[in-house]
């Protein structure tokens, strides 16, 4: 009895603390990728160059301050203007769809993941994503028809209040 009631607590705390699986990145990441880019733009590898452009977008989208977050959305969309083998597109979709869904864009997002699971249905990690996404947007959904029914619910207290002073 006591550990349901400890798991029902637990799912009421991780509702309300919207605690997804999707990892954060800190600035002293980011900085490490931003000086890697650098000396890899100096090099003469292409490939290098790519790599560390990846790996800095992972860490912009994957960052706790919403100027990186968006920096990042950037970078990947203009990456994704050049061509790619569709893995790479489909790495790039990924972090895309990981961006947007820190910047709260859920529906884009959504999109996104789709695209991915599109190249390879069994992905994985797009599949976590698209779980956490739905689940945000049902939870929100949740919140919301709470706020209207605790309005719709005052409003009409409201009126009740009224009609009962008038008699």
């Amino acid at each position: 009895m006591d550990s349901k009631m400890g798991n029902f607590f637990d799912s009421i705390g991780s509702f309300f603390s919207g605690g997804d699986k999707i990892p954060w990145c800190d600035r002293d990441v980011i900085l490490e990728c931003e000086k890697e880019v650098k000396t890899a733009t100096e090099g003469d590898s292409e490939d290098q160059k790519k790599e560390s452009i990846m790996r800095l977008s992972w860490a912009l989208v994957h960052s706790r301050q919403a100027e990186d977050i968006q920096r990042g959305i950037a970078m990947l969309e203009a990456s994704l203007a050049s061509s790619s083998p569709p893995l790479q597109d489909r790495e790039k979709i990924y972090l895309l769809a990981v961006g947007y869904y820190r910047t709260g864009d859920y529906s884009r997002s959504r999109q996104l993941v789709e695209r991915c699971l599109e190249v390879q249905p069994d992905w994985r990690q797009a599949l976590a994503l698209k779980k956490t996404i739905e689940d945000k947007i049902a939870k929100d959904g949740v919140i919301g028809i709470g706020i209207t029914a605790t309005a719709v619910g005052l409003i009409a207290g409201g009126i009740a209040a009224a009609l009962a002073r008038k008699k």
